[in-house]
């Protein structure tokens, strides 16, 4: 589940559980609301986790440095950071 997905859960749960105001016999809306503010919430959290976990936002870079050898070549230099 995406962070897309869980935002969708977590505002349909939203509006079940503080917009509708509708009484029903053999199940209730407000708790279907909360149960799906739950599993959203919990997806939101999973996905972070997930995301954070690749390391995709600590800003791995590649250094290359080309320079003179002194007998007229040239010598590369390349590095991660």
């Amino acid at each position: 589940m995406g962070f897309g997905t869980s935002l969708v859960l977590i505002a349909i749960g939203a509006i079940l559980r503080f917009a509708v105001s509708v009484t029903t016999t053999g199940f209730n809306l407000h708790t279907i609301g909360v149960i799906l503010l739950i599993i959203g919430g919990v997806g939101l959290l999973v996905s972070m986790i997930f995301w954070s976990s690749l390391g995709l936002g600590r800003g791995y870079r590649r250094e290359r440095r080309v320079s003179s050898d002194g007998h007229g070549g040239y010598v590369e230099q390349e590095r991660g950071v």
